[in-house]
C-alpha cells in the first residue's frame, strides 16, 4: 500500500490555495500529475493530501509540521513590522491556525 505525502509546497497545496488563485487572478491553474513530496520523491499529485489526518508518510508529516510552523512565526513578525497591512488580530488568527495545525501533522 502507498502511502499518503504532503506537497514540499504545504501551504501552496490543496483547494483552498487553488480558490485563492482563481479569486486573484481570473485564471484556472491545472492540477500537477506529480509533486515533488514532503520527504523529497516524485509522487503522483493524487498520492497527496493537505489533511492532516489524511498524511501517511512520517517525514512529509514532520515537513507539514515545520512549514506550518515557519508561516506562524513569518505572519507574526510581519504584523509587527511598520507599515504593515497585515493587523495583529488577523495575524494572531493565523499564526493559531498554523500552529493548531502543525499540532495535527506532528500527532
Amino acid at each position: 500500500m502507498s502511502h499518503i505525502h504532503v506537497d514540499r509546497k504545504t501551504l501552496e497545496a490543496g483547494a483552498v490555495y487553488r480558490n485563492l488563485l482563481v479569486s486573484s487572478t481570473g485564471l484556472t491553474p491545472d492540477e500537477p500529475t506529480t509533486v515533488t513530496t514532503g520527504c523529497g520523491i516524485e509522487a503522483p499529485y493524487a498520492l497527496t493530501s493537505v489533511r492532516p489526518e489524511s498524511v501517511t508518510c512520517l517525514p512529509c508529516r514532520e515537513h507539514a509540521a515545520a512549514e506550518h510552523l515557519r508561516y506562524a512565526d513569518q505572519v507574526e513578525r510581519l504584523s509587527r513590522m511598520t507599515g504593515s497591512v497585515l493587523a495583529p488580530a488577523d495575524a494572531d488568527r493565523a499564526a493559531a491556525w498554523a500552529r493548531d495545525t502543525a499540532r495535527k501533522f506532528a500527532n
